[in-house]
Parts: structure tokens; C-alpha cells; sequence
């Protein structure tokens, strides 16, 4: 597997907010003594305690946060969409994210609401302003492309640690970082659109610095998510910049942080059904 394009920024004092929507999900590993034997290799028994690790990383009771996403197919000119992102960790592995777009105006007021459970189970609603309706997105779209990204649904969603088999591979290089290698395989195979997930996984800051994405039996990966910058904010590591590939099409989505806040206070009313056909709940909120 070869090593990055560009080296990984890293910003260690604390900044004004600023955050990346759907990068909670790659939370990393802060390596112990215990994870590495006398040759320096981490061994094959501590990959669960890894993924462990990486899924456990402090990321605030909730948070809130503006984003820009840039959509480049490569030939014509790249698309910018805002939008805001709300997210709040209920505990006992239940999690609630809500996604709204702001601009441009043909897709302003667009929101996602999604509440991840223990296990496998998800609910999701998709608001479209235009027909002024919610609708629920089924289990078996979770392949699908949210609003023309390269996120699936799925790669909205929490996923458990328990869900996958996990195992380490080794160590690599990635933009001068010596990462842990961890592949991660689903027990169900039914439960994700994915065949399996390889992470690079920085040895200090509990953060994931990449992750190549596999479909079917292929040996190649269908996706990759890259991480560029990462700072510090209220005491947090941060992804700022981050880009999904699709190594099939050459499509790509870029998500840059323009604002956050950790830890805002976001009420259980504001992650509902009727919400999302209401922003003005959300203006309070706002980072």
C-alpha cells in the first residue's frame, strides 16, 4: 500500500472552533505500552483493545460545527455546498447526528437526522423542502450516495467495534507518521456495504489518519478517506480537512471545518422527526 501524497498538517495550540462533519467517525488510537512487543510490532491480540481505543476517543457530549463540502468530478468545475452539523453521544453506544444544508438555495434546508443504537440498529430520516416531507431511509440504501457524494448513508453511521473482526497488519508509513495498520472485517456481512476497512491509525492522538474502503471480493479499495489537517480545539483533536475518493470513478468529496463548538448544550428536542422541517430550532445552536 503506498504512502500518502501529501504530508499531514498537524496544529497543536488551540484555535477559534472550527470542525468536520462526518470525520467523528474516525477516531484513533492512543498507543500503550502493551499494544507493541519487544520488537516494536503491536501484537495480534491487542486489535479489539485498538479498535476499542479508536472508537472510545473523547470527542465532547456533543458538538456542533459548519462545514464545507466541495464535490469534484474531475472535468467540470467543483460544486461547494455549507452546511451545518449537529451531533450528540447519548451514551451506551446510542448516538445522534443531524446534518442541514444552508447553501446553495437549491438544496438549502435539506437535512439529514440520523440515531444510531446498540448493534445494528439505525434510523434514518432524509427532509427534502421542496415536497416539504420526511422520508425514511431504508436499511438497504445505505450503499446509496448521500445528496451526489462519495459518503455512503452507512458512512454516516456509528458502527460498533463488536460488529467487525479485527486484526493488525503491521505498521506503514503515511506523510512521515509511522501508523498502526488495523483491518477490520464485518462479523455479519449483511450489516455493511463493505467487504472490510484497512485504517492507518496515528500512534499518539486517538485519531484514524486514513481509511481505504473494500467492496465484494476485489483486492483493490473501492474508497479511500484521507485526512490533510488537525488541530486542537477545546481540548479535542480535530479533523479540519478531509477528502473521500472513489478510486472507481475518480469522484471525490472534500469536507472543510469552518466553525465548531464542543459541547454546546444541544437539547434531545432538536434531533426529531418534526425538527428537521423546522431550522429555526437550530439558530441558537449555530457555531
Amino acid at each position: 500500500m503506498g504512502a500518502m501524497n501529501s504530508p499531514i498538517t498537524f496544529y497543536s495550540k488551540r484555535l477559534r472552533p472550527c470542525f468536520l462533519a462526518a470525520t467523528a467517525l474516525w477516531a484513533m488510537l492512543h498507543a500503550s505500552s502493551g499494544w507493541a512487543n519487544s520488537s516494536g510490532e503491536p501484537e495480534s491480540d491487542s486489535a479489539t483493545t485498538l479498535a476499542q481505543r479508536v472508537y472510545d476517543r473523547p470527542n465532547g457530549k456533543d458538538v456542533s460545527s459548519e462545514v464545507l463540502m466541495v464535490l469534484d468530478n474531475g472535468r467540470d468545475e467543483p460544486r461547494q455546498r455549507r452546511l451545518y452539523n449537529f451531533a450528540k453521544d447519548k451514551g451506551d453506544s446510542e448516538r445522534w447526528t443531524l446534518l442541514r444544508f444552508h447553501e446553495p438555495a437549491d438544496i438549502s434546508g435539506t437535512a439529514l437526522l440520523t440515531k444510531d443504537y446498540r448493534g445494528d440498529e439505525s434510523d434514518q430520516w432524509l427532509y427534502l423542502p421542496a415536497l416539504d416531507r420526511v422520508r425514511r431511509i431504508s436499511s438497504a440504501r445505505k450503499g446509496g450516495r448521500f445528496v451526489g457524494s462519495d459518503f455512503f448513508y452507512e458512512d454516516l453511521m456509528d458502527r460498533e467495534v463488536s460488529m467487525d473482526n479485527h486484526r493488525i497488519l503491521g505498521m506503514e508509513k503515511l506523510g512521515g507518521i509511522d501508523c498502526y495498520l488495523l483491518e477490520s472485517t464485518p462479523v455479519d456481512p449483511d450489516t455493511s456495504v463493505y467487504s472490510k476497512r484497512i485504517s492507518w491509525i496515528h500512534p499518539g492522538l486517538d485519531l484514524t489518519l486514513r481509511v481505504e474502503f473494500y467492496k465484494g471480493r476485489g483486492n483493490k479499495p473501492y474508497k479511500r478517506l484521507q485526512a490533510r489537517k488537525i488541530k486542537k480545539v477545546q481540548g479535542y483533536w480535530t479533523v479540519f480537512d478531509s477528502t473521500m475518493y472513489n478510486l472507481k470513478t475518480g469522484h471525490k468529496t472534500q469536507l472543510l471545518t469552518l466553525d465548531i463548538r464542543y459541547n454546546p448544550g444541544l437539547p434531545d428536542d432538536l434531533f426529531t422527526q418534526r425538527s428537521l422541517a423546522d431550522p429555526s430550532r437550530e439558530a441558537s445552536y449555530i457555531p
